[in-house]
């Protein structure tokens, strides 16, 4: 079996769990009002500066070199949402839910370890690039959340195609010179990196308010 599909087969499950949580589903369903979408923007500001400085510091590395997209960045783009959403002072208004703080820790360790690097890195930029377009859709519809209105984070510019991107991503992760127990190590590093990620929306559903 291919790395990419042993990943994919044995963390599924926790990707559906992610996915059905009750906060996503009110948000998605528009039973949540703006501001418990502008906390989730919030909370990916943190989780995605902690990969992105990973990914930098791994730049050079054998392993996680081939996983350094800077065309995937999502920095800039939540800066924009963020100043949409929260206004110029958005810095002094935001801070982490315990959990982001404990996914963020998790992944700044990982520059120590390209392995779990990839494995924060797949789960959340091809979430973003599949499910992740599902939610900008339900967004822009319920919310009315346009270009530059606070859903750029979702908008991937220099991916001319997502497919192709994606299938790339995959020949990479089946490319990767590592034996049985570091694909292993990998596969149990992603599903941590999803349970982290839903206990991230966990804490925001406890904090959102009903629309």
């Amino acid at each position: 079996m291919s790395f990419y599909a042993e990943l994919r087969e044995a963390t599924w499950g926790e990707h559906d769990a992610v996915a059905g949580l009750p906060y996503i589903n009110a948000l998605l369903d528009g039973r949540l009002p703006r501001e418990a979408y502008a906390a989730m923007v919030a909370q990916h500001y943190f989780v995605y500066q902690a990969l992105e400085g990973v990914s930098q510091a791994l730049a050079d590395d054998p392993i996680a070199a081939p996983f350094v997209f800077p065309e995937l960045y999502r920095l800039q783009a939540l800066t924009c949402d963020l100043t949409a959403l929260h206004g110029p002072g958005w810095r002094d208004l935001i801070e982490p839910v315990p959990a982001t703080r404990e996914l963020t820790g998790r992944i700044e360790r990982t520059a120590a370890w390209p392995g779990g690097y990839i494995a924060h890195h797949y789960t959340r930029y091809l979430g973003d690039l599949s499910g992740g377009q599902v939610v900008r859709s339900r967004l822009q519809r319920i919310y009315g959340i346009e270009r530059g209105g606070g859903a750029d984070f979702y908008i991937f510019d220099e991916i001319p195609s997502r497919p192709r991107f994606k299938q790339e991503y995959r020949r990479r992760l089946d490319a990767l010179p590592i034996d049985a127990g570091e694909r292993a190590r990998i596969i149990e590093e992603t599903l941590l990196a999803y349970r982290l990620n839903g206990e991230l929306l966990a804490d925001l559903g406890h904090l959102a308010p009903a629309a």
